[in-house]
């Protein structure tokens, strides 16, 4: 693709970055058949090739955003499968994340679309604000019938029946490992699904120690910035992941670290991009090193020996998150790894077509979310699954809020396989 940015515009490193996207783009349109938007609406404009299109225009013009621009860029689920399918490798992700920070600093918002994503921005980071804002939703939650905006309603629809209690594993510490130490690692809690579901982390601890791992919760980690990131707030996204950076690299820098662990694969892809996120920031160098030794879950327990189990007679439907087989392009390690420990693994149709989670887009687009909740719900159940399991926590409230199935998340069963506790999802459904 042909760009004409001037060499005044080239200076600002986002533009160059831009620029670069933009010309290793063929217009050829391969991206359309894998876009979940593109899927539901039929609109060329909320496809990767005509949110492209868009894009260019207003950053070579560095016009002010209009309302078009703005409403399909919004629709974007930024669920990556554009740049699995792309044949001239156009980093979309990239592209997409400096339009929306243009869009943040040029577009005025509606004053309701302001407020909520300011809402947003404050709560779903921090896990006590969180909590408090579930337990004001599960009160309100009678009453949203008589509410007429849908991303209201789809707000109260979220807060689960049941809060968990606080975990105090959470909390910063070392856990020694139960067997032959092989690594030192550092396990991001994250911030929602501390709030959401406290059994995750709870199993990976206890899987990893097994497996001769010191787990290690560093003091000053917390939420990752993606949220406030795909937002473009890119000041707010940038000040939580420096204290991560931070608080990562002062353990390497100490006793060492061999992997910073993520089991929420959203979480994962933005924490393997720090590098590129911070280049020109003092903390460049600091974040290149997280990113090089950030791991999923799943890439961490590939390189630890994990007992081959019995038969357990259990079918699991995997559900693939768009960040871990898109994003972090690891697409066969959870199954491999849920196959050793005995489960029978079976996939959707389309797998890799988004379930509509996305962050906060279930809450910003709750009607193109709800379309794609109901489709991945269907071909999930036409497995017929004992379990689902997934390796996001959004994925996980999403898909469980549509189907009585289950679901949890891969780590668990794992724990479960391997001499831990029957995750509490299974209990219940007994």
């Amino acid at each position: 693709m042909q760009t004409t940015f001037s060499e005044e515009q080239l200076k600002d490193p986002g533009t160059q970055r831009a620029n670069e996207i933009l010309r290793t783009c063929v217009h050829c349109g391969f991206c359309t058949a894998t876009c979940p938007t593109y899927q539901v609406l039929g609109d060329e404009l909320d496809s990767p090739r005509g949110r492209i299109y868009l894009i260019k225009d207003m950053l070579e013009n560095e016009r002010v955003p209009d309302e078009k621009t703005v409403k399909h860029v919004d629709r974007c689920l930024s669920c990556l499968a554009c740049m699995t399918t792309c044949p001239s490798g156009v980093h979309y992700m990239h592209l997409v994340d400096h339009a929306r920070e243009y869009i943040e600093k040029n577009y005025d918002r509606p004053w309701h679309d302001k407020a909520l994503r300011w809402v947003l921005a404050r709560i779903l980071p921090y896990p006590t604000r969180f909590r408090v804002a579930m337990l004001g939703a599960k009160i309100a939650k009678p009453f949203a019938p008589l509410i007429p905006d849908a991303r209201l309603r789809a707000m109260l629809a979220m807060a689960p029946k049941t809060i968990p209690p606080v975990s105090r594993n959470d909390d910063p510490q070392s856990f020694a490992p139960a067997a032959e130490k092989k690594m030192r690692v550092a396990l991001m809690t994250g911030c929602a699904q501390k709030a959401l579901n406290t059994d995750i982390n709870d199993a990976t601890i206890r899987l990893l120690t097994r497996l001769g791992c010191e787990v290690v919760v560093a003091e000053g980690a917390g939420c990752c910035g993606a949220l406030t990131h795909h937002m473009g707030k890119t000041e707010e996204s940038h000040g939580t992941a420096g204290k991560n950076i931070k608080a990562w690299a002062r353990e390497m820098d100490g006793k060492g670290l061999d992997a910073i662990v993520i089991n929420t694969s959203g979480c994962g892809t933005t924490v393997k991009d720090y590098g590129h996120m911070f280049r020109n920031e003092p903390l460049a160098k600091d974040a290149a090193r997280v990113s090089a030794v950030a791991m999923d879950i799943s890439e961490v327990l590939m390189k630890l020996d994990i007992p081959q189990s019995d038969p357990k007679g259990l079918r699991v439907a995997y559900h693939a998150a768009c960040s871990l087989q898109h994003g972090q392009q690891i697409k066969t390690h959870p199954k491999t790894l849920l196959k050793k420990a005995g489960f029978e693994v079976v996939e959707p149709a389309d797998s890799h077509l988004c379930c509509g989670s996305a962050g906060t887009y279930n809450l910003m687009q709750p009607e193109i979310s709800s379309q794609l909740k109901e489709r991945k719900v269907r071909t999930l159940e036409a497995k017929q699954p004992d379990i689902i399991a997934a390796g996001n926590i959004g994925c996980m409230m999403q898909i469980g809020s549509g189907t009585d199935v289950p679901i949890v998340h891969t780590v668990e069963l794992l724990d479960w396989a391997t001499g831990g506790p029957k995750p509490p999802k299974l209990v219940a459904a007994e």
